[in-house]
């Protein structure tokens, strides 16, 4: 029987993962593919541990043994990171091995090299799992979905942050406390800024947003807001509106561009993927002849992040043999019909918006904000005006407004800050309907 030899970088969580998934599942997967897949090295600088897992195969602490051995038809790069995993990738496409990742950052920052490099030597690169996870999202995107003109996705694509909001909402806690929760869980890394900051959700967004629409990563032009600015009062005044607010990662194709960008956004909890709690992941794709689809599930963890990466094995133990023209593209279009299209700067995108302002309780304050919106052409959807606790002279204003150009409402923020009345900065999260 045909047998495909396979080198992985790194035997952590994901990689220990997926070493136990293929030698669990050896006997499936060769039902359907035909091919016997057999790891016959792995390179991780904790031997002790490498050895007591891999018991079958080869055990390196040097990364470049794997990369360069000839006995290897696919190198898995699960060491993350984006300046060695690229050195490594970069290396073993030059040997004419393919390529299995799981480095959302990698792909993101790079993929435009990786990809001309692997088209020039003729080679696979599958990267699944860089993306939500087990969520089959990109296959979705690159193939299922292929008889559509996709016009919008937007995601769930951060387990972390998705915890934090859903404890938040449910317990009535703050951020600080939330993270603190989430980091003794092993939620959150130690440093937790590129996903709380939306940087890990931007990486994904990046790669959905390049498939989606035919073109080059454009990681650097992402727009990227966190969760670190959250108040717990806004997460309260939002459900009572009918609203929830989960970070989403956000792709629209526009007559004027595309909207790349990563932010805090309300959502009506109808929808179902406003009711993804705990560190879950969903992906809701919009496309023309099959209208919105909802893709949920694992976005982390070990075997579901190996599910994805197996998956990307056996489909290289398929068309092993096939030349580039007989494969799937890497970004779903010809690589002649990828187009540069141009990212919208967040100035000129087009969003509602949920506003909170912090008011003295008196006269006139509602009437000369409404003038400052009406003045630029903002509408309101709807108002929810708080009493002032007692002894106090201050009160919370929350305005929901129809869809406005970014710059308008910059604008519109700036001359209610300047109100006397006005005793706090406005908190500004935007909003999306998902619905068509």
């Amino acid at each position: 029987m045909k047998q495909l030899n396979v080198g992985i970088l790194g035997l952590g969580t994901v990689g220990g993962g997926t070493y136990t998934v293929l030698k669990r599942n050896a006997t499936e997967i060769t039902r359907r593919t035909g091919v016997e897949i057999n790891v016959v090295q792995v390179a991780d600088r904790n031997l002790a541990h490498a050895k007591a897992l891999a018991t079958d195969a080869d055990v390196t602490d040097d990364a470049f043994a794997v990369v360069n051995n000839p006995a290897v038809d696919v190198v898995v790069e699960l060491i993350g990171g984006y300046t060695l995993s690229r050195e490594l990738v970069l290396k073993a496409i030059a040997n004419k091995k393919h390529v299995v990742t799981a480095n959302k950052a990698l792909i993101a920052l790079h993929g435009n090299e990786i990809f001309a490099a692997a088209k020039a030597n003729n080679v696979i690169v599958a990267f699944e799992a860089a993306v939500a996870g087990g969520i089959p999202i990109i296959k979705a995107l690159r193939e299922g979905l292929g008889a559509n003109r996709i016009e919008w996705v937007a995601g769930i694509i951060n387990g972390t942050t998705n915890f934090i909001l859903t404890e938040m909402r449910e317990k009535g806690l703050n951020f600080a406390d939330v993270l603190g929760e989430a980091q003794r869980l092993g939620y959150a890394e130690a440093d937790p800024t590129f996903d709380v900051e939306g940087v890990d959700a931007a990486h994904k967004l990046t790669i959905m947003s390049a498939i989606a629409f035919g073109m080059p990563m454009k990681f650097e032009q992402a727009y990227t807001e966190g969760i670190t600015k959250l108040e717990q009062v806004d997460i309260k005044y939002a459900e009572e509106l009918g609203y929830r607010v989960k970070l989403l990662g956000i792709t629209k194709r526009t007559d004027k561009g595309v909207e790349l960008r990563v932010h805090p956004t309300l959502i009506p909890e109808k929808r179902l993927v406003a009711n993804v709690n705990g560190a879950m992941n969903a992906v809701v794709v919009k496309g023309d002849a099959v209208g919105p689809t909802l893709y949920y599930g694992a976005g982390a963890g070990a075997e579901p992040t190996a599910s994805a990466v197996v998956a990307d094995l056996m489909d290289v133990a398929r068309l092993i043999d096939a030349t580039n023209a007989q494969r799937v593209p890497y970004l779903a279009f010809q690589p002649e019909q990828v187009q540069d299209l141009v990212i919208l700067p967040i100035d000129d995108v087009q969003s509602a918006y949920y506003l909170r302002l912090r008011a003295s309780d008196k006269p006139g304050v509602l009437a000369d904000v409404t003038k400052i919106l009406g003045d630029r052409s903002i509408s309101i959807d709807a108002m929810l005006q708080k009493e002032p606790d007692e002894n106090e002279t201050e009160a919370d204003i929350v305005i929901l407004t129809h869809i406005t150009v970014e710059k308008n409402m910059n604008a519109a923020i700036a001359a209610i800050e300047a109100l006397d009345a006005i005793t706090a900065k406005v908190v500004r999260i935007r909003m999306e309907e998902l619905a068509k």
